[in-house]
């Protein structure tokens, strides 16, 4: 990651002659230089040398991570001669740059100063949350979770909304001499889930409103309300398709969005943990001292 104007520049130029040299690989010139091997080489190998620096098989996957979308869907092999041509240049540019003691200017070691101290912090963060959030950790906050996530009773069910009882009981009537319930809801339900012939997929009791929840878990597979069942939406006729109980997730599923999770919780515990050692004084645009929270 790159912050600050110097990391905007950054990642600006270098995306400019990454791009440049791609749409120059995929436009067809140097076709030859575009049978490259089919594995990547093992990631401390040299790439290439420059004036005696060397630049590693790592960097050169590294600036995939910088690369629009639509490139880094390219395989490694068609963008290797592009990305390292790239970085050979870039090496080039910084010797050049050196050479006329470019790094020495107060700005530029401002905003290597900065970029260096976001890259510390980022290394810090990561290297806390590898250690905290072990698969083990990871496992004893899901046997946790699935705890307060029991099982749940889910149905399938069919509802044909209408704006009148008097509605509602004639379609009811016609259901009960052999009507189809999902032509009936096309025809004539206000809800737009009548388009599917009033099907509404499985949900839980919570997930509706109390009267039709009341209603629809009552009903076996297969039946019918007798009567009108009344919601602040209307009058509905429903159908129940199945029952099932849904198991919560497993281990495997929730790994991603628990690591997530724990992640986040950890960050801030960090840093309220760093604030309260610190001594942190504010002041105002005008210099004078911020009053205390």
């Amino acid at each position: 990651m790159f912050c600050s104007t110097f990391g905007a520049r950054r990642i600006g130029l270098g995306a400019a002659l990454i791009v440049g040299g791609l749409v120059w690989l995929v436009s067809g010139a140097g076709h030859a230089q575009m049978a490259a091997p089919t594995a990547a080489p093992a990631p401390d190998s040299v790439a290439a040398v420059v004036d005696g620096i060397q630049i590693r098989q790592s960097e050169v996957t590294a600036m995939i991570e910088s690369l629009p979308d639509q490139y880094r869907q390219m395989p490694f092999p068609v963008l290797y001669p592009a990305l390292l041509d790239r970085l050979i240049d870039g090496k080039l540019l910084g010797v050049a740059g050196r050479a006329r003691k470019l790094q020495d200017q107060p700005d530029v070691k401002r905003k290597l100063s900065a970029f260096e101290d976001r890259l510390v912090q980022e290394a810090y963060l990561t290297s806390e949350i590898k250690a905290q959030v072990t698969d083990e950790a990871l496992k004893k906050r899901y046997e946790a979770s699935i705890k307060d996530h029991a099982a749940k009773e889910e149905v399938r069910a069919r509802h044909i909304l209408l704006d009148s009882e008097d509605k509602a009981k004639a379609v009811i009537a016609d259901l009960k001499k052999g009507g189809d319930f999902a032509a009936l809801a096309k025809a004539r339900s206000t809800d737009p889930a009548g388009a599917q012939g009033g099907d509404l997929g499985f949900f839980s009791a919570e997930q509706m409103v109390p009267e039709f929840s009341e209603a629809a878990f009552k009903l076996k597979p297969g039946e019918i309300t007798q009567a009108p069942v009344k919601s602040s939406f209307g009058w509905h006729v429903i159908k129940v398709e199945e029952h099932r109980t849904a198991a919560p997730p497993s281990f495997e599923d929730s790994r991603e969005e628990l690591s997530q999770e724990m992640s986040r919780e950890l960050i801030t515990t960090i840093i309220a943990a760093l604030r309260g050692k610190a001594k942190v004084e504010r002041f105002n645009l005008d210099g004078t001292p911020m009053k205390a929270n």
